[in-house]
């Protein structure tokens, strides 16, 4: 989701209140092997909320605040099936980045407009700040927000910005919100470094870590408990998530059973999601993180990159994946048209893959390969001019990268601000599992 013209979303801290759940967590799949299947269906929050007859939104003026990975089972959007259903007072329908129905870039969303299925006013609500959005809620009548987005896992995805945002608006104007929960397709372990207050960005507005391992729903609870009473001087006044059933923390997408539908239009496989926590960071370099191609985030080079980039990785034994020596002609964004040596990550572990720590091999050893390698400067921010101290949270990786640091250097210096998140974060999770 990060792209180069991303609008910044508003930034903040803030500390909260107790939420509601509806439905017991179902933890128990059978899961064995690289690629585990559930012992019984993955059921997200939005088909059993669907199932009960829309009861969680009953007597409620509601505001959707989604996507087109807001999908019930059959493929259809929560949308069209709350207003076919003639039991949800819809009002109003909140457009994310990319809008609600998909049709824009990264860094872009679509316009307010009236949704011609449904006869609903779609605001533009990518970007706004809280202000306004609490604006666009009251205005358009609305007494509580639905979430339903699908994450990838990722500070750096703006969807869960989007949520925070969207909470705090509706702090200010008074109404509830409601998470229609979805599972975290890289599974529920944190990983990564910690965003520090002194390089929060619209991709990254609080202090959480780099793969936060939680579903939206856990997200929501930890934003309402840790930081809106900070922010906004007081907790939600109702915070319901209804739950997935059948998921537990060791599950990837690949074993949920669920349809993938492109979060974004460089998200096009769950591969994709989970290798972006690390080759993301490639943003912050004048690498090519594979925009323009089929598989974004998942090729990633340059002109100037030979083999011996692909050689190195393809020694290092990172867990979860391989590498090939790959070759690619991007046709937007960084190099276009132009032939780029580079490698390919190949998924062979969904369960295995890290993807901070891969961010970190592949960074140490473009920089010890790659004569040319270069972090990107962003002109616009000269007191934080290097775009992957925003991605991971300060000028650590970086310097660490420039001063010759090994990649297990490079991990170590996160534990134990990672380990502190882990603990921090535990009072808030709805699902249990292997791991916690």
């Amino acid at each position: 989701m990060p792209g180069l013209d991303r609008r910044q979303l508003i930034t903040a801290t803030a500390l909260g209140a107790a939420a509601t759940t509806f439905g017991a967590a179902a933890p128990s799949l059978a899961a064995t092997g690289a690629s585990p299947m559930p012992a019984r269906p993955v059921t997200p929050g939005a088909d059993r909320a669907a199932a009960d007859g829309w009861r969680a939104l009953a007597g409620r003026k509601v505001g959707v605040l989604t996507n087109p990975t807001g999908i019930l089972t059959n493929l259809r959007s929560i949308v069209d099936e709350m207003h076919d259903s003639g039991t949800v007072d819809l009002q109003a329908v909140f457009g994310p980045e990319h809008g609600f129905r998909g049709t824009a870039q990264a860094g872009e969303a679509e316009e307010t407009f009236v949704d011609p299925r449904t006869g609903v006013t779609v605001y533009d609500a990518y970007g706004a700040s809280a202000t306004t959005l609490a604006r666009m809620i009251t205005e358009s009548g609305v007494d509580t927000v639905v979430f339903d987005i699908q994450d990838v896992g990722s500070r750096f995805y703006t969807y869960i910005w989007s949520m925070y945002t969207a909470m705090r608006a509706a702090v200010r104007a008074g109404a509830s919100f409601v998470v229609l929960d979805r599972p975290n397709p890289v599974g529920g372990t944190a990983r990564g470094p910690m965003m520090t207050t002194a390089f929060t960005s619209g991709v990254g507005a609080k202090e959480i870590v780099q793969a936060h391992g939680m579903t939206v729903g856990e997200l929501a609870r930890f934003f309402d408990g840790e930081f809106l009473e900070a922010e906004e001087g007081r907790r939600l006044t109702r915070l319901d998530v209804v739950e997935v059933a059948g998921w537990r923390r060791d599950v990837t997408h690949a074993a949920t059973g669920l349809p993938w539908v492109l979060p974004s239009p460089n998200m096009p496989t769950a591969d994709t999601a989970l290798v972006y926590p690390g080759t993301c960071l490639f943003e912050g370099t004048n690498l090519s993180e594979g925009r323009g191609t089929t598989r974004p985030f998942e090729l990633i080079g340059a002109p100037f990159v030979d083999h011996r980039w692909a050689e190195r990785l393809a020694g290092r034994d990172v867990p979860g994946v391989e590498f090939r020596e790959a070759y690619f002609n991007p046709v937007v964004n960084k190099h276009v048209g132009k032939v780029c040596g580079g490698v390919q990550v190949h998924v062979t572990d969904p369960r295995a893959v890290d993807g901070p720590r891969l961010g970190a091999e592949m960074l140490v050893a473009a920089k010890a390969t790659v004569a040319d390698f270069q972090w990107r400067r962003d002109s616009w921010d000269a007191a934080r001019p290097y775009w992957i101290d925003k991605l991971t949270g300060s000028t650590r990786l970086r310097e660490q990268v420039d001063a010759g640091a090994s990649a297990d250097e490079v991990v170590g210096a996160w534990r134990e601000e990672l380990a502190a998140f882990d603990a921090r974060r535990q009072q808030y999770l709805i699902y249990r599992g292997p791991v916690s």
